[in-house]
């Protein structure tokens, strides 16, 4: 039998709930880089690090048309970390892989719009 990476499962009520928790988006800040630089790595051959910015999300997220989930007056940090916690939030309810969120961000050339298929596809995934 499978042993569950994480200790635990978070349950959230909405999308709204996911996109606006600190928790998360602090867990997501770290996943998102780690699947960001897999990707890098995979592309290039060679092991590559890399941090992905708040721009890049917050882009992502807008281009997803998720930002409407969110308070409007929010800055690109708190954008950012809305992606952030809504990608880890999909890895730890086990409806996205590594495997499937790095496939997904090499898809594309753009990162930003390789970040709003995963986030689209989170959301497809996780039912909201």
């Amino acid at each position: 039998m499978k042993e569950k990476l994480s200790p635990f499962t978070p349950q959230h009520t909405g999308l709204e709930a996911i996109l606006q928790d600190h928790k998360l988006a602090s867990l997501g800040d770290s996943y998102v880089n780690f699947i960001s630089s897999l990707a890098l790595s995979t592309k290039r051959g060679e092991a590559a690090g890399t941090k992905v910015s708040s721009r890049i999300l917050s882009q992502a997220l807008k281009k997803s048309k998720l930002r409407k989930f969110l308070p409007k007056r929010i800055d690109r940090h708190a954008l950012g970390d809305a992606a952030e916690a809504l990608i880890v939030y999909a890895w730890l309810r086990e409806t996205i892989t590594i495997e499937e969120s790095v496939t997904t961000l090499r898809s594309s050339n753009d990162i930003v719009e390789a970040f709003a298929a995963l986030l689209l596809l989170a959301k497809e995934r996780l039912n909201l």
